[in-house]
């Protein structure tokens, strides 16, 4: 009975961790905070320890991408919205608990109107990536709680003061 008991508890561990706490956080700054370089920070972070997961990379240089058009730097932006274009492209359209089809398919859009910017300029836009799982949507709920935005938005790395 004991070790029914224990697998049970594996079990719904192993179910309540379907999706990591950084990954929730990633989606609260870029959804709720459009906090790129935030979102590079904890992305990467994952990325890392998933043993360089491309999936996470492609949604890690979405954010970059959105980060540099929204600081002007267009050739950046659109280095990283077709390297995101090409690391996600043929996932299917529900992948990680979000509507990857949509993302993928808006951030080709993007990468294509960057990649003319130069003949037809436009504002810079937001993306929103849509949590289709309600487990993931819990999960964010949870962390936006959580997390406080960041006011002001750091805008790059940070240096350690000297004393």
């Amino acid at each position: 009975m004991r070790s029914r008991n224990c697998s049970q508890k594996r079990r719904r561990k192993s179910l309540i961790m379907k999706y990591e706490p950084l990954y929730a956080a990633f989606l609260v700054y870029f959804n709720r905070d459009r906090d790129f370089f935030e979102c590079h920070e904890v992305l990467e972070e994952l990325w890392l320890a998933q043993n360089k997961d491309p999936r996470y990379k492609g949604l890690l240089q979405v954010a970059v991408g959105l980060y540099h058009f929204r600081n002007s730097n267009v050739p950046g932006g659109l280095k990283m919205m077709q390297s995101a274009y090409s690391k996600l492209y043929g996932y299917p359209a529900e992948e990680l608990g979000i509507h990857m089809g949509k993302l993928i398919r808006e951030v080709k859009v993007y990468a294509e109107k960057l990649a003319n910017y130069h003949k037809e300029p436009f504002a810079y836009y937001d993306l929103t990536i849509e949590i289709v799982d309600p487990e993931l949507e819990r999960l964010a709920a949870k962390a936006s709680d959580q997390i406080k935005p960041n006011v002001p938005q750091r805008r790059g790395p940070q240096r350690p003061v000297k004393l």
